[in-house]
């Protein structure tokens, strides 16, 4: 049977077999539609959770936006709006009106908080399952974030391991994916989706990693794989608009994902004009108007 394919088998080959036993969430976008989606984020266009959200959106010319989860603070899990079934109607009613997707949820709170410190990460996590469920939605951004991190904090290793594992079953079960981002290599991240072992956790790419690292992006990319990678978060960090940073090379960029066969949601996060890091419609809007003219031609 093929469900009784052992997890570490299973991530060699998550598209084949995920396309055979029906798992949605392994999926990135429907063939019928444009190959690469643009998407943007709802917290760094200042309408977090927020029905606004939607029309900004629109106005800023991307197919859909990633909805985050809420803050965290002190909190036993996130500020989510979304657990209430009229907001979630709302947003819902909102995207389908305007032609939009709700392409993932984000955990952004992590970025700041630690995933293998908090007691209550584990029930974190579940409570976005569950409102990926409730609006059917099929991708989680999970960043590790600076708490997390592997490369300064490899100590947190077992920890990190020991709650994705046990996230991966209720991630399987209600057929979504849970996209990790962490400061690893791309070597370094196979060798952790391994010792992990389920095809429900993945990378979530973010081009400014290898960036920042002094890496080369190509090479990272080809190195995960597209069978590893759910989403890409397709910025650099702010300062200069994707038109006119220089290290970040767009056209090689879609040419080696078109090379790899992957495709999906390329999601605006950064790289705001550091002249002017404050006017939303004008750097998302101009950044989603140059991926359109790379990718979507």
């Amino acid at each position: 049977m093929r469900e009784e394919i052992s997890r570490r088998r299973f991530i060699k080959t998550a598209g084949v077999v995920a396309g055979a036993l029906g798992y949605a969430g392994f999926a990135r976008s429907d063939q019928t539609k444009q190959r690469y989606r643009i998407g943007v984020c709802d917290w760094m266009i200042l309408k977090r959770q927020k029905l606004g959200a939607f029309q900004l959106t629109k106005e800023i010319g991307a197919d859909g936006v990633e909805l985050d989860m809420g803050s965290l603070g002190e909190r036993e899990t996130f500020d989510n709006q979304l657990a209430k079934p009229e907001v979630r109607k709302q947003c819902l009613e909102k995207a389908k009106e305007l032609n939009l997707e709700i392409c993932s949820l984000a955990m952004s709170g992590f970025y700041a908080q630690s995933f293998a410190e908090r007691p209550t990460a584990l029930r974190m996590v579940e409570d976005c399952i569950e409102t990926m469920k409730q609006m059917k939605v099929k991708v989680a951004f999970l960043p590790l974030g600076v708490k997390g991190d592997l490369v300064k904090r490899p100590e947190l290793r077992p920890t990190i391991v020991e709650r994705l594992k046990a996230i991966a079953p209720k991630a399987e079960a209600a057929r979504v994916t849970i996209g990790i981002e962490t400061s690893l290599d791309a070597s370094a991240e196979v060798q952790l989706l391994k010792e992990i072992g389920s095809p429900a956790i993945r990378v979530y790419f973010n081009f400014a990693n290898p960036l920042q690292g002094d890496r080369d992006l190509f090479s990272e990319l080809r190195a995960l794989g597209k069978e590893r990678i759910c989403q890409i978060h397709c910025t650099d960090e702010d300062g200069d608009l994707l038109e006119n940073n220089k290290r970040l090379d767009m056209q090689k960029a879609k040419r080696t994902l078109d090379e790899m066969g992957w495709n999906g949601w390329l999601v605006i996060e950064r790289s705001r004009d550091r002249n002017d890091p404050r006017n939303v419609k004008r750097n998302f809007g101009a950044n989603a108007k140059y991926m359109r003219t790379i990718f979507q031609q």
